[in-house]
């Protein structure tokens, strides 16, 4: 048992970096017992084992294989099957306990009846050792060494420290998902010819998809729904840099107040954006992105897809069209050439505007939920009111993925009035 052997620290799964030797541990050590049922009793009530596994064994008798409180390695109980394994009952095992403490755990299995053959001794090496027996005389030894404490103090530490760091951690997202949940709109910009409702089910705590509702002034509406490149942190902090440059913009979106309206609107608008939101990120980070501005008195709806998935707008008579991209994604390219398209929404008419997490919603199956689904619910509930289809989309996206959600679900749902 020398210092170099690491005897504590040989049993843990360790999966450090740069190892680059196969994964091997000890699985479990067999006894053989008269009774099982009576042996876990022993085990499980005297020593505090856990029973992990109760099987049959490969000849079809019974297996049951039990956990120390700490640990990897399993010890199968097993009944004799022949003359031989007979004589393997009440017998040395060989197997050896390791524990921080012997005195204590020598006064607790002493309490709850386990026989020790004699009190726990400290040999010159400096090993302090004990031997017990269970109920069918399976002798084993209880060992503490100063290496032990050691270990088993400094990996207690390190949890210590690890936890700490966790719960800092899990403090620090959870109040990144506040900061972040305030820059989705808090007020809707009112609007007489238009109903429209968003949300954004993030996958993690933070992320990088994006909704907003702007309100552009003249009667105009802005709807938006982006998705910044990466997970998790990175791109929520991308995320946050959009929406900033985004709601800065704003107040040039019509340069002269009392100024003939503008025509080159909203490319000017995305052009001024995608130049703040590249000088201000890497190059790997970029946003794609569905804007449209929408006219309060027109019924008017001009946008720019850019590089987004397409937008699906539902007819009043069921009819659908997809708004498809027109310029590349925001942030990718200094110079940003940006077109725009346009619509009028008629009354009754329906427009849907979402990210990935929508369409690539998985099942079990591997299916996923598609642009087809997604035009077939809007079309089938498109006479509900705008924060009712929301509801609707979201309940028939969520029941048909897993249960653990993969990615950002974002969707913005807008109707033009009848009447």
């Amino acid at each position: 048992m020398s210092g170099s052997l690491q005897l504590y620290k040989a049993h843990r799964c360790s999966f450090h970096p740069g190892r680059e030797d196969p994964y091997l541990r000890l699985g479990a050590a067999t006894i053989f017992v008269r009774d099982p049922d009576r042996s876990l009793h022993f085990y499980q009530e005297q020593l505090g084992f856990q029973l992990a596994f109760d099987n049959a064994g490969p000849r079809g008798d019974r297996w049951l294989s039990l956990s120390p409180p700490d640990g990897t390695a399993l010890l199968i109980l097993a009944t004799p099957e022949n003359s031989e394994e007979d004589n393997l009952v009440g017998r040395p095992t060989e197997i050896v306990f390791l524990t921080e403490d012997v005195e204590a755990v020598f006064r607790q299995w002493r309490e709850r009846g386990v026989h020790f053959d004699h009190e726990p001794r400290c040999q010159s090496s400096g090993v302090i050792s004990t031997c017990f027996k269970d109920i069918d005389g399976n002798s084993f030894r209880l060992v503490s060494t100063a290496q032990v404490i050691d270990e088993v103090r400094a990996e207690r530490h390190s949890h210590v420290k690890r936890h700490e760091a966790e719960t800092r951690a899990a403090h620090d997202l959870a109040l990144a998902r506040q900061v972040q949940s305030r820059l989705f709109p808090q007020i809707k910009p009112v609007a007489n010819t238009l109903e429209y409702a968003g949300t954004c089910i993030q996958a993690r705590q933070v992320g990088g998809d994006y909704y907003d509702f702007l309100d552009l002034g003249r009667e105009r509406l802005g709807l938006l729904v982006a998705d910044v490149s990466g997970k998790g942190t990175a791109a929520a902090l991308g995320m946050a840099n959009l929406q900033a440059h985004l709601h800065n913009q704003i107040s040039t979106y019509w340069s002269r107040p009392y100024a003939p309206l503008v025509l080159n609107q909203p490319e000017r608008f995305l052009r001024s954006v995608n130049s703040l939101f590249h000088e201000s990120t890497t190059d790997e980070v970029y946003a794609t992105l569905f804007f449209a501005e929408y006219d309060d008195k027109l019924a008017r709806l001009r946008y720019a897809n850019c590089g987004h998935l397409a937008g699906v707008l539902v007819r009043d008579d069921g009819r659908i069209e997809t708004l498809d991209s027109t310029c590349t994604a925001v942030g990718l390219f200094k110079d940003f050439s940006c077109v725009a398209d346009e619509r009028t929404l008629l009354p009754g008419d329906t427009l849907a505007l979402f990210t990935d997490g929508v369409t690539e919603s998985v099942n079990e199956q591997g299916d996923e939920f598609g642009p087809e689904r997604l035009a077939n619910a809007l079309t089938e509930h498109r006479d509900l009111p705008s924060h009712l289809l929301l509801s609707s989309l979201l309940q028939q996206i969520q029941q048909f993925g897993t249960p653990e959600q993969n990615d950002d679900i974002t969707l913005v749902v807008a109707r033009r009035r009848k009447g």
